[in-house]
């Protein structure tokens, strides 16, 4: 059942600060606890330098953002919607439809027909002096159409001061002025966000005693001209008086006051700063709502007000898994995506990169080159997975980590895991250890053999000082160490390499018998014995050079 969920923010990071979103900390599990499918944020407060990977490439998602033109951290709106659920098959920003798509200097209202979502607010329709581009320059609107509906998501102005009265009637005449224009040409229409009004008495915590306070009767209030403009809007909405030219009917529908026509404090807004969240003393300013074409294909809506990370909480509607169309039942999922992908709620083709739009932000250049190459590496894991299963469970492998002596550390599971993101051979252990490998001595093996093989002992210069004979005194020692050393080490003594590597010879028998029938030295046995005849001479050099000095 496909799920719409708006949500203010008021930073899109916000919600990361508090549980349970703190968790994972990621897009793609917020999204996943909220359970929707297309989700509208609103005050997003970033610009567009601050756009990063993990706002954008988020995988099985699509995203469009309204970032402003010119305030820094202000306002912004992005909706984010569900590959495998829905497909926009048009992307606009703004109401007016003045501003261009990315790469093009044609207006969205300047575009073929067959590009443009249609239903842009005339001159006569508008009250304000203020121009469009001024009215669309602040990111406060993304309107995507799926083949079912127009879905318009907005941030409406706040009411802070009277400085921004004139803003915020232009940009609300516009937006009602867009949505009546979208439903005379046919379409059906969604709209969702922060409106920033309340609609009736039953949304505002203590309205008697505000309007007791500001010396206002309930009339009064209802006069005011966002509101009443915002329920001439609205099928059962309270006007006081006679309605104005161009909006005698209603054409949209509460849907989350519909499924709760009398429940009271159903607010969506708090004042953080006096802490009013805790005793719900609040205001509902955020909406879900819809054309009479679709308003029975809603099953479900509400306030999500146990979630936490912004002063306002996120408010969802429920799509039925089928949906009635002239009188048929037709699978909602046929409707929310293009011609050819879904058909009988069974999926012909998955989305691909070529269904993005221009409004896109995966088209973004930075994002665009990340995102084909996260795509080309995003496949390899999943071929990769049995290999790494295989290779986890493998006999040989196990007999090869059975194999290793204790005082290695085998390489557990996880380990193996990480290490398989980098290749399964740099996993793989390249044998087991010798236990009985120790290091090498810090002489060679070579250097030993290229020592030359003569009876004369090396000529020496004479030490200028009595400290010769201490010097000498202590090589002897450490000649006779290692002599004894390389006589236990065996084959440590060899010539050559030849030989080096095989494995070591049992030990031999000492009896007399064996001595007596031993076989005649080996060439490796004589030239030990021939180092060590020539480590005696070089002593006895030293040991009379000594002498003669002193």
């Amino acid at each position: 059942m496909p799920r719409i969920t708006t949500w203010n923010v008021n930073g899109i990071r916000n919600p990361f600060g508090y549980q349970p979103w703190r968790e994972k900390r990621t897009f793609e599990a917020m999204f996943d606890i909220l359970e929707a499918d297309i989700v509208i944020f609103q005050e997003t407060k970033i610009q567009r330098k601050d756009l990063k990977d993990d706002m954008v490439l988020i995988p099985g998602w699509d995203v469009y953002f309204s970032l402003p033109k010119y305030k820094k951290g202000y306002s912004g709106v992005v909706i984010y919607t569900r590959n495998a659920t829905c497909c926009p098959i048009r992307a606009e920003e703004g109401i007016f439809g003045v501003l261009c798509p990315p790469d093009s200097s044609t207006r969205f209202r300047d575009l073929p027909k067959e590009q443009q979502i249609g239903g842009y607010p005339t001159a006569e329709q508008l009250s304000s002096d203020i121009d469009e581009a001024t009215l669309d320059s602040e990111g406060r609107c993304v309107i995507l159409e799926f083949p079912a509906f127009v879905l318009i998501g907005t941030y409406s102005p706040a009411n802070r001061d009277e400085s921004r009265q004139e803003f915020r009637l232009g940009y609300l005449s516009a937006l009602d002025a867009r949505v009546r224009n979208l439903v005379a040409a046919g379409k059906q229409v969604i709209l969702t966000g922060d409106l920033n009004v309340s609609r009736s008495e039953i949304d505002t915590i203590n309205l008697s005693e505000q309007l007791r306070k500001e010396d206002m009767t309930m009339d009064d209030w209802m006069a005011i001209p966002s509101r009443r403009l915002f329920n001439q809007l609205l099928f059962e909405g309270q006007v006081h008086g006679d309605r104005d030219p161009g909006r005698e009917q209603p054409v949209l529908w509460d849907i989350c006051r519909c499924f709760h026509p009398d429940r009271k404090g159903m607010f969506t807004c708090w004042d953080t700063k006096r802490n009013t969240r805790p005793a719900n003393n609040g205001a509902r300013i955020d909406y879900l709502l819809c054309s009479a074409g679709i308003k029975d294909w809603f099953i479900d809506s509400n306030i999500q007000e146990g979630l936490h990370g912004s002063d306002h909480c996120p408010v969802y509607g429920t799509l039925g898994d089928t949906v009635k169309v002239g009188g048929q039942d037709v699978h909602t999922l046929d409707l929310l995506n293009p011609q050819g992908m879904v058909e009988g709620g069974k999926r012909l083709r998955e989305w691909s990169p070529k269904d993005l739009l221009p409004m896109s932000a995966k088209l973004i250049p930075e994002f665009d080159r990340r995102r084909s190459i996260r795509d080309m590496f995003m496949k390899k894991p999943a071929a990769k997975a049995p290999e790494r299963k295989t290779f986890l469970e493998s006999p040989d492998t196990l007999a090869e980590s059975k194999a290793e002596p204790e005082s290695a550390s085998a390489p557990n599971h996880e380990t193996l895991s990480a290490r398989s993101d980098q290749g399964v051979a740099l996993a793989e252990p390249s044998g087991p250890k010798n236990s009985e490998s120790k290091p090498l001595p810090l002489y060679s093996p070579t250097k030993e053999a290229a020592r030359p093989q003569t009876s004369r002992p090396p000529t020496k210069r004479a030490a200028p000082t009595t400290q010769l004979s201490k010097k000498a005194s202590k090589k002897s020692k450490t000649n006779d160490s290692q002599s004894a050393a390389k006589g236990t080490a065996g084959s440590m003594a060899q010539s050559t390499l030849v030989g080096f590597f095989k494995p070591k010879q049992p030990a031999r028998d000492v009896t007399p018998a064996a001595v007596s029938s031993a076989e005649p030295p080996s060439p490796y046995q004589q030239t030990a014995a021939s180092n060590e005849s020539q480590r005696n001479m070089v002593k006895a050099s030293a040991g009379q050079e000594g002498s003669a000095e002193v």
